[in-house]
């Protein structure tokens, strides 16, 4: 390694451990085994009653199963919906990508891959169509940064097959959220650790921090399944730096880092399968297009987040020591659940005690409907539509009106709505043009 760079690293080090255990001495850690798990009270934690009322009625109305928070590692907020209990399993779609960066990491800090090298290293020639010099530069990195290169626009994009994987543009030129080549990261892991990818998960991360769960491959992809403390356990351990009640879980601090910060500069807003807050543009899945502005508007700027279908969110602030896990389903949420997000962070934001942001929930509340739709779209909130476009990057001509938007001549499609509510936030929903 250069001298500079290791001597750069070094420092990042330990300038983590410091922080990491500066921090690691504030938070609370429940016990691996057991369910034993302190508490912290609405008020202690700056909430008042009448506030998180009106969050779980949303959240209850949005069907969600389940929804934790978490104030310094102590739990404020648990609540389960319908049948659900803090035993019963759930999947964690596409926030589970998180856990995967978590093992390559890991991976690399054993010395057993590097993010440098090419994935063919891993996965053999020919693991695509391309040529053999458009894919020997296909490296590990641009799996975990979505910079690949391959097609995201093939008939399935979840296909691992080598006659799924054609070439679009050069490795690192192009961002798009593509979820063959995610996958395939797994059989990177498995091939660098000679272990399958729940054995090798289970013993550097699942057991030393108490979670459990299991990666279960259906069809093309390999979802995780756990309890929804599970999940909080994997946001707690990423709270403490990499590390749990005292023992690095994670000791390479450069890699933490650069993990939860922008990867790449075609999409500030992405990490190593993190999505991140507080950048001037963010992408957002099957589309080539920039939204100005943050991914989350009501979070505050350091916030990172876990993001699946149907809403699984798993949301943190490191500045604040705060997490919240939420579970379930959610009616065109898409392959992220960047609009339930927001919206819970608008709730959040508005019962906290002599918060001055009520009309934060402007946006929250700001529910479109019907979705799908075919004809005419309504907000039951004051709303300006500043943009909208199709997933296929068409953007469409606005003429909203009193009693709605017009959008019997939109081709079919999933939509981008760029919206501003009443209070000046902004805010994005997807919704489904079923013509």
């Amino acid at each position: 390694m250069n001298p500079g760079l290791r001597l750069i690293s070094l420092i990042a080090i330990a300038i983590m451990c410091v922080t990491g255990g500066a921090q690691a001495q504030e938070l609370y850690f429940p016990p691996v085994g057991g369910n034993t798990w302190e508490t912290m009270s609405l008020s202690e934690a700056g909430f008042c009653q009448e506030g998180v009322d009106s969050l779980l009625e949303f959240l209850g109305a949005a069907d969600t199963k389940a929804f934790l928070v978490l104030q310094d590692g102590k739990l404020v907020i648990e609540e389960y919906y319908d049948a659900f209990t803090s035993d019963s399993l759930w999947y964690w779609a596409s926030a589970a990508k998180t856990l995967t960066a978590f093992l390559v990491g890991k991976a690399q800090e054993q010395e057993l891959l590097s993010i440098e090298d090419p994935t063919s290293d891993y996965l053999g020639q020919g693991w695509t169509t391309l040529e053999p010099g458009q894919e020997q530069n296909i490296t590990v990195r641009h799996q975990l940064t979505m910079t690949s290169g391959l097609d995201d626009g093939v008939p399935d994009p979840f296909c691992t097959l080598d006659t799924c994987l054609e070439y679009k543009a050069d490795a690192g030129t192009r961002w798009a959220y593509h979820n063959g080549p995610y996958t395939l990261l797994d059989e990177v892991v498995s091939g660098a650790t000679g272990q399958n990818l729940n054995l090798y998960m289970n013993a550097v991360l699942r057991g030393p921090i108490g979670m459990n769960g299991l990666f279960i491959p259906v069809g093309y992809n390999n979802v995780y399944f756990s309890t929804p403390r599970s999940m909080a356990r994997f946001g707690l351990l990423m709270l403490g730096g990499g590390h749990w009640d005292g023992e690095a879980i994670m000791e390479d601090a450069t890699y933490f880092s650069e993990m939860i910060n922008t990867s790449q500069d075609l999409n500030p807003s992405y990490g190593y399968l993190w999505w991140l807050n507080g950048k001037e543009h963010f992408k957002v899945p099957g589309s080539q297009l920039d939204f100005p502005g943050p991914l989350c508007p009501d979070a505050p700027e350091d916030m990172y987040a876990a993001l699946g279908r149907d809403g699984q969110i798993l949301s943190i602030v490191p500045s604040e020591n705060f997490l919240f896990v939420r579970m379930g389903r959610a009616s065109g949420a898409g392959l992220v659940s960047l609009n339930i997000m927001n919206d819970i962070w608008a709730y959040l934001n508005a019962a906290k005690c002599g918060s001055t942001a009520t009309e934060t929930l402007s946006g929250a509340a700001a529910n479109v409907y019907p979705n799908p739709a075919s004809d005419r779209l309504y907000f039951d909130a004051p709303v300006t539509v500043l943009s909208a476009t199709c997933i296929d990057g068409r953007r469409m001509v606005i003429h909203a009106q009193d009693n709605g938007l017009d959008i019997s001549q939109w081709p079919g499609g999933v939509y981008y709505l760029h919206c501003r509510s009443a209070n000046g936030s902004i805010f994005v929903r997807s919704i489904v043009h079923g013509k």
